[in-house]
């Protein structure tokens, strides 16, 4: 993504705590905890006009991480909001992937088809990834989204056809939790299925990018 959109945008890629660089700080379990620490990150941003875009459970914590911005400026708008392959914030499932032993994960990711097969197959790499993973499934597997929490920022939703943790109404749902403009994209494939439809979607974000300012 940063490759594609910079001629046009300055991207930031939120690095999440026991990962590459971060790989010795403490994790992050809770989503409130993660939107409270990156909306304090951006607030040096916030006279720019700002796109997020979120996967999974970074749909979440982008929605999360929006809400935070507009509280603490009223005036303060994004000019899009893309939440990928992740039910509404008001949707939930009993999930506890969190719960289950490293096998247990590893069959969860595997469902997903998100990871390398290389790395679901390398016993170190993985025993060293688990904590971090583990942490993001029970980040996102206990989060419980304010009763009508809404943001005014226009949301644009991406989801696979094939999801099999994200239906269509699920998806759809994301209606009720803005304001503003509401749009849902419909993809061929599964939970990621925004590998083999990337210049769609940069053009859709480009698009968000050359809009007007709120």
């Amino acid at each position: 993504m940063s490759q594609t959109l910079s001629s046009s945008a300055d991207v930031l890629c939120v690095q999440y705590p026991g990962r590459q660089d971060r790989r010795h700080d403490a994790l992050i379990e809770n989503i409130g905890e993660y939107a409270d620490a990156i909306a304090a990150e951006l607030k040096p941003w916030l006279d720019l006009p700002l796109v997020f875009f979120g996967h999974s459970m970074g749909a979440v914590l982008a929605f999360e991480v929006t809400r935070r911005l507009e509280e603490a400026d009223a005036e303060f708008s994004a000019l899009a909001l893309f939440a990928s392959g992740r039910r509404a914030p008001s949707r939930y499932r009993e999930e506890n992937v969190h719960r289950r032993d490293d096998d247990g994960v590893v069959r969860e990711m595997k469902l997903l088809s998100g990871t390398d097969a290389r790395v679901l197959g390398n016993e170190e790499i993985l025993r060293m990834a688990m904590p971090a993973i583990r942490g993001d499934y029970k980040a996102i597997e206990t989060y419980r989204c304010a009763p009508g929490a809404a943001v005014r920022t226009p949301i644009t939703v991406l989801t696979g056809d094939n999801d099999p943790r994200t239906s269509l109404e699920e998806a759809t749902a994301w209606r009720s939790h803005t304001t503003g403009a509401f749009d849902i994209r419909v993809f061929p494939g599964g939970h990621f299925f925004l590998a083999g439809h990337q210049e769609q979607i940069m053009s859709l974000v480009a698009e968000a990018l050359s809009g007007p300012r709120p």
